[in-house]
Protein backbone atom coordinates (compact mmCIF):
# COMPACT_ATOMS: atom_id res chain seq x y z
CA UNK A 1 0.00 0.00 0.00
CA UNK A 2 1.60 3.23 -1.01
CA UNK A 3 1.28 6.32 1.06
CA UNK A 4 -0.06 9.26 -0.40
CA UNK A 5 2.13 12.05 -0.62
CA UNK A 6 -0.43 15.05 0.07
CA UNK A 7 1.58 17.70 1.96
CA UNK A 8 3.08 20.78 -0.27
CA UNK A 9 6.39 21.93 0.62
CA UNK A 10 7.77 25.06 -0.95
CA UNK A 11 10.53 27.39 -0.91
CA UNK A 12 10.85 30.22 -2.83
CA UNK A 13 13.20 33.25 -3.17
CA UNK A 14 14.89 35.66 -5.59
CA UNK A 15 18.30 37.31 -5.89
CA UNK A 16 19.92 40.12 -7.97
CA UNK A 17 22.94 39.46 -9.58
CA UNK A 18 25.27 41.53 -11.60
CA UNK A 19 25.88 40.32 -15.28
CA UNK A 20 23.64 39.98 -18.55
CA UNK A 21 21.14 36.89 -19.18
CA UNK A 22 23.62 34.82 -21.17
CA UNK A 23 25.88 35.41 -18.45
CA UNK A 24 23.94 34.54 -15.17
CA UNK A 25 22.44 31.52 -17.66
CA UNK A 26 26.02 30.39 -17.93
CA UNK A 27 26.22 30.15 -14.05
CA UNK A 28 22.92 28.65 -12.99
CA UNK A 29 22.20 25.95 -16.23
CA UNK A 30 25.97 24.51 -16.88
CA UNK A 31 27.89 22.01 -14.68
CA UNK A 32 30.72 24.51 -15.00
CA UNK A 33 28.94 27.40 -13.92
CA UNK A 34 26.97 25.31 -11.04
CA UNK A 35 30.54 23.78 -10.05
CA UNK A 36 32.00 27.35 -9.43
CA UNK A 37 29.55 28.93 -6.40
CA UNK A 38 27.35 25.71 -6.15
CA UNK A 39 28.59 21.61 -5.41
CA UNK A 40 30.28 19.79 -7.47
CA UNK A 41 28.03 19.23 -10.42
CA UNK A 42 27.95 16.97 -13.41
CA UNK A 43 24.56 17.63 -16.07
CA UNK A 44 23.84 16.56 -19.74
CA UNK A 45 22.86 20.61 -20.64
CA UNK A 46 19.66 19.54 -21.87
CA UNK A 47 15.79 18.92 -21.39
CA UNK A 48 15.98 15.16 -20.28
CA UNK A 49 19.58 15.42 -19.42
CA UNK A 50 21.01 13.56 -16.01
CA UNK A 51 22.06 15.76 -13.36
CA UNK A 52 24.71 15.19 -10.30
CA UNK A 53 25.15 17.33 -7.15
CA UNK A 54 28.11 15.35 -5.12
CA UNK A 55 27.99 16.33 -1.27
CA UNK A 56 30.77 14.46 -0.43
CA UNK A 57 33.03 10.99 -0.47
CA UNK A 58 30.33 8.72 -2.27
CA UNK A 59 27.16 11.00 -1.17
CA UNK A 60 25.40 12.60 -3.67
CA UNK A 61 22.03 13.85 -5.55
CA UNK A 62 20.79 12.66 -8.45
CA UNK A 63 18.38 13.83 -10.83
CA UNK A 64 17.46 14.90 -14.85
CA UNK A 65 16.48 18.21 -16.42
CA UNK A 66 12.86 18.80 -16.68
CA UNK A 67 12.42 22.08 -18.36
CA UNK A 68 15.29 23.71 -20.46
CA UNK A 69 14.47 27.41 -21.93
CA UNK A 70 17.83 29.56 -22.41
CA UNK A 71 18.83 32.01 -21.37
CA UNK A 72 15.92 32.43 -19.10
CA UNK A 73 14.54 29.12 -17.39
CA UNK A 74 16.24 25.85 -16.27
CA UNK A 75 13.74 23.39 -13.97
CA UNK A 76 15.44 19.79 -12.64
CA UNK A 77 13.85 17.27 -9.90
CA UNK A 78 15.69 15.59 -8.07
CA UNK A 79 15.27 12.04 -6.14
CA UNK A 80 14.15 13.01 -2.40
CA UNK A 81 13.15 9.48 -1.33
CA UNK A 82 16.74 8.36 -2.28
CA UNK A 83 18.38 11.16 -1.00
CA UNK A 84 16.82 11.26 2.16
CA UNK A 85 17.05 6.88 2.84
CA UNK A 86 12.84 7.25 2.39
CA UNK A 87 10.46 4.48 0.31
CA UNK A 88 9.79 6.08 -2.83
CA UNK A 89 6.45 6.48 -2.15
CA UNK A 90 6.94 8.56 1.03
CA UNK A 91 8.09 11.46 -1.16
CA UNK A 92 7.61 12.99 -4.45
CA UNK A 93 11.07 14.29 -6.69
CA UNK A 94 11.93 17.67 -5.20
CA UNK A 95 11.59 20.19 -8.19
CA UNK A 96 13.36 23.25 -9.05
CA UNK A 97 13.10 25.85 -10.89
CA UNK A 98 15.27 29.03 -11.76
CA UNK A 99 13.95 31.71 -13.61
CA UNK A 100 16.83 34.41 -15.50
CA UNK A 101 14.83 37.97 -15.71
CA UNK A 102 17.04 40.81 -17.34
CA UNK A 103 16.64 44.49 -15.52
CA UNK A 104 18.49 48.15 -16.67
CA UNK A 105 21.14 48.61 -15.40
CA UNK A 106 23.37 45.25 -16.69
CA UNK A 107 21.54 43.30 -13.71
CA UNK A 108 19.24 39.97 -13.42
CA UNK A 109 16.85 38.60 -11.35
CA UNK A 110 16.56 35.03 -10.50
CA UNK A 111 14.11 33.70 -8.83
CA UNK A 112 14.34 30.33 -7.26
CA UNK A 113 11.58 27.70 -6.43
CA UNK A 114 11.62 24.08 -4.98
CA UNK A 115 8.84 22.41 -4.19
CA UNK A 116 7.97 18.77 -3.24
CA UNK A 117 5.22 17.07 -1.84
CA UNK A 118 5.32 14.76 1.70
CA UNK A 119 3.81 12.87 4.14
CA UNK A 120 3.90 14.98 6.92
CA UNK A 121 5.93 13.94 9.03
CA UNK A 122 7.77 15.73 11.39
CA UNK A 123 11.66 15.44 10.02
CA UNK A 124 10.28 16.22 6.78
CA UNK A 125 9.40 20.12 8.14
CA UNK A 126 12.90 19.92 10.02
CA UNK A 127 14.61 19.09 6.76
CA UNK A 128 12.81 21.73 4.38
CA UNK A 129 13.62 24.57 7.23
CA UNK A 130 17.58 23.10 7.42
CA UNK A 131 17.46 23.62 3.71
CA UNK A 132 16.23 26.76 3.23
CA UNK A 133 18.46 28.11 5.77
CA UNK A 134 21.72 26.08 4.15
CA UNK A 135 20.61 26.98 0.56
CA UNK A 136 20.46 30.60 0.43
CA UNK A 137 23.45 31.60 1.20
CA UNK A 138 25.13 29.77 -2.12
CA UNK A 139 23.36 32.44 -3.92
CA UNK A 140 25.14 35.05 -2.14
CA UNK A 141 28.30 32.95 -3.66
CA UNK A 142 26.58 33.21 -6.66
CA UNK A 143 26.72 36.57 -6.36
CA UNK A 144 29.91 36.99 -5.88
CA UNK A 145 30.99 34.78 -8.66
CA UNK A 146 29.49 37.04 -11.19
CA UNK A 147 31.12 39.91 -9.79
CA UNK A 148 34.48 38.79 -9.32
CA UNK A 149 34.93 35.67 -11.14
CA UNK A 150 32.10 35.45 -13.96
CA UNK A 151 32.78 32.57 -16.63
CA UNK A 152 35.62 30.94 -14.61
CA UNK A 153 36.54 27.50 -14.08
CA UNK A 154 36.36 26.56 -10.17
CA UNK A 155 38.74 24.24 -8.29
CA UNK A 156 36.84 23.31 -4.86
CA UNK A 157 38.50 22.88 -1.79
CA UNK A 158 36.00 20.99 1.22
CA UNK A 159 36.65 20.02 4.75
CA UNK A 160 34.62 19.33 8.00
CA UNK A 161 34.67 18.13 11.11
CA UNK A 162 32.01 16.96 13.73
CA UNK A 163 32.12 18.47 17.23
CA UNK A 164 29.64 17.52 20.52
CA UNK A 165 28.02 20.65 21.29
CA UNK A 166 25.35 23.02 19.34
CA UNK A 167 26.05 24.81 16.51
CA UNK A 168 25.91 28.18 17.60
CA UNK A 169 28.35 27.52 20.09
CA UNK A 170 30.66 26.01 17.48
CA UNK A 171 30.22 28.80 14.97
CA UNK A 172 31.17 31.16 17.97
CA UNK A 173 34.39 29.32 18.66
CA UNK A 174 35.25 29.05 14.62
CA UNK A 175 34.65 32.27 13.81
CA UNK A 176 37.10 33.49 17.00
CA UNK A 177 39.87 30.92 15.84
CA UNK A 178 40.14 32.15 12.40
CA UNK A 179 39.64 35.70 13.18
CA UNK A 180 36.72 36.53 11.26
CA UNK A 181 35.62 40.41 11.43
CA UNK A 182 32.17 41.97 10.30
CA UNK A 183 30.83 42.46 7.01
CA UNK A 184 34.08 44.79 5.29
CA UNK A 185 36.66 43.64 7.20
CA UNK A 186 40.10 42.63 5.49
CA UNK A 187 41.25 39.63 6.98
CA UNK A 188 43.78 36.94 6.81
CA UNK A 189 42.68 33.14 7.13
CA UNK A 190 45.27 30.85 8.01
CA UNK A 191 47.53 32.31 5.36
CA UNK A 192 45.24 33.39 3.37
CA UNK A 193 44.38 37.11 2.86
CA UNK A 194 40.65 38.34 2.00
CA UNK A 195 37.38 40.10 2.90
CA UNK A 196 35.00 39.36 4.48
CA UNK A 197 31.80 39.85 2.16
CA UNK A 198 28.85 38.43 4.14
CA UNK A 199 28.18 37.13 7.69
CA UNK A 200 25.01 35.02 8.57
CA UNK A 201 23.57 32.83 11.36
CA UNK A 202 26.41 30.49 11.35
CA UNK A 203 27.57 31.16 8.33
CA UNK A 204 30.20 33.54 6.15
CA UNK A 205 31.59 34.42 3.08
CA UNK A 206 35.05 35.34 2.35
CA UNK A 207 36.36 36.75 -0.85
CA UNK A 208 39.67 35.82 -0.72
CA UNK A 209 42.84 37.44 -2.97
CA UNK A 210 45.95 36.13 -2.40
CA UNK A 211 47.68 33.46 -2.46
CA UNK A 212 44.76 32.17 -4.57
CA UNK A 213 42.07 34.22 -5.96
CA UNK A 214 38.41 32.69 -5.45
CA UNK A 215 35.57 32.59 -2.47
CA UNK A 216 35.84 30.59 1.05
CA UNK A 217 32.55 29.97 2.75
CA UNK A 218 32.91 28.89 6.57
CA UNK A 219 30.07 27.27 8.06
CA UNK A 220 28.42 25.13 11.05
CA UNK A 221 25.28 23.36 11.28
CA UNK A 222 23.50 20.90 14.27
CA UNK A 223 23.73 16.91 13.40
CA UNK A 224 21.80 16.06 16.00
CA UNK A 225 22.39 13.89 18.66
CA UNK A 226 23.93 16.82 20.61
CA UNK A 227 26.76 17.19 18.04
CA UNK A 228 27.53 19.96 15.02
CA UNK A 229 29.37 20.45 12.00
CA UNK A 230 32.14 22.74 11.25
CA UNK A 231 33.14 23.09 7.66
CA UNK A 232 35.16 25.23 5.13
CA UNK A 233 34.20 25.28 0.93
CA UNK A 234 36.37 27.11 -1.23
CA UNK A 235 36.30 27.82 -4.62
CA UNK A 236 39.40 28.71 -5.82
CA UNK A 237 40.00 30.22 -9.73
CA UNK A 238 43.76 30.43 -10.78
CA UNK A 239 45.56 27.79 -13.05
CA UNK A 240 47.87 26.32 -9.58
CA UNK A 241 44.28 26.54 -7.73
CA UNK A 242 44.70 22.06 -8.27
CA UNK A 243 48.00 22.38 -6.06
CA UNK A 244 47.21 24.71 -3.65
CA UNK A 245 44.11 22.13 -3.06
CA UNK A 246 46.09 19.28 -2.68
CA UNK A 247 48.44 21.32 -0.28
CA UNK A 248 45.94 22.76 2.09
CA UNK A 249 42.73 20.75 2.12
CA UNK A 250 44.80 18.14 4.85
CA UNK A 251 45.73 21.09 7.13
CA UNK A 252 42.29 22.74 6.86
CA UNK A 253 40.68 19.13 8.08
CA UNK A 254 43.41 18.68 10.84
CA UNK A 255 42.57 22.35 11.64
CA UNK A 256 38.87 21.36 11.99
CA UNK A 257 39.41 18.50 14.08
CA UNK A 258 41.61 20.09 16.47
CA UNK A 259 39.07 22.95 17.30
CA UNK A 260 38.89 23.12 20.61
CA UNK A 261 35.04 23.88 21.86
CA UNK A 262 34.73 25.05 25.17
CA UNK A 263 32.31 22.89 27.12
Amino acid sequence: MSTTTDVPYRLEFSVEVPGSPERVWQAVATARGMSAWFLPTEMEEREGGTLHFSMGPEMGSDGRVTGWDPPRRIAYEEDWAALMGKDPDALSPLTSEFLVEARSGGTCVVRVTSSGFGTGAAWESEWWEDMGSSWRPFFDNLRLYLAHFPGQEATQLEAAAVHPGDAGALWSTLRDALGLGEEGATVEVRGATGTVERVGERQALVRLTAPVPGMLSVFTYGEGNGTALAGVRAYLFSADAADHVRREQPAWQAWLQELSVPA
